[in-house]
């Protein structure tokens, strides 16, 4: 290894253990030092998905002490309040350069049952940052209300987010009621994407949703890749189309 590649990886192994400790503060529920390196990572170059994903990263700690009995709803006002003020100082270094409609339109909500936004509004300003239109339906929002709005928004993609395990049922009727939805002229059936803090692969396979992802950003790159495969099919179905 040369001096040159020792320090790098130097540096990345600086990085990734201030960004653990970051991913611990939040846990810890520090929130003026938590703003406080945030700010030296925006300063220092730190890419915002790094600092993102550290964050929530300590979310799931801060969900973990909860379901242990350290922390109470006090705390996850407070771990909510860190994440609000979070992607605020991060808005204006992420990449909010594209038009809006040029990626495609998303239909967002939280399952009835379930008031939790932090994770899903999160992920709208990482959406619309890159492009996406985004139709927020807000929290508590019944599978009737996703079906009504898809009607006319015609969404590429309808992202559900969740974190009581008593709505998980809720998510099921709504991806039954999307498939029986499908058998309607003029409805074209979205893409169902489930996400939240305690989503998990076993989650996910009840549920009946096509796609999950634990990390609002990797998710972002998801749906671009699932908004451009279904406009690719239908670039296709129209050139074997011989009316078109």
């Amino acid at each position: 290894m040369t001096a040159w590649e020792a320090l790098v990886s130097e540096t990345d192994n600086r990085k990734e253990k201030d960004l653990e400790e970051l991913a611990e503060l939040v846990g810890r529920l520090q929130e003026a030092a938590v703003l406080e390196r945030i700010g030296r990572f925006i300063r220092d170059g730190v890419p915002p998905a790094d600092i993102l994903n550290a964050c929530q990263r300590g979310m799931r700690l801060v969900g973990l002490r909860y379901q242990e009995g350290e922390y109470f709803i006090a705390g996850l006002i407070l771990a909510g309040e860190i994440m609000r003020q979070t992607v605020d100082l991060l808005r204006p270094v992420l990449a909010c350069r594209q038009e809006p409609s040029l990626q495609g339109r998303v239909l967002l909500g939280t399952i009835a049952g379930d008031i939790h936004d932090i994770g899903k509004n999160i992920f709208k300003d990482l959406l619309e940052c890159h492009g996406f239109t985004v139709l927020d339906l807000g929290v508590d929002v019944p599978p009737e209300e996703f079906i009504k709005q898809a009607r006319t928004f015609r969404p590429h993609l309808i992202g559900v987010s969740t974190l009581i395990t008593g709505s998980y049922a809720r998510i099921q009727e709504l991806v039954r009621m999307v498939r029986e939805a499908n058998q309607d002229e003029g409805f074209d059936r979205p893409v169902i994407l489930v996400g939240g803090g305690q989503v998990d692969q076993q989650v996910f396979s009840a549920s009946g949703a096509d796609y999950w992802d634990p990390d609002a950003w990797s998710a972002v790159k998801l749906c671009q890749r699932l908004v451009e495969a279904q406009r690719q099919a239908q670039a296709a179905a129209q050139d074997d189309d011989p009316s078109v």
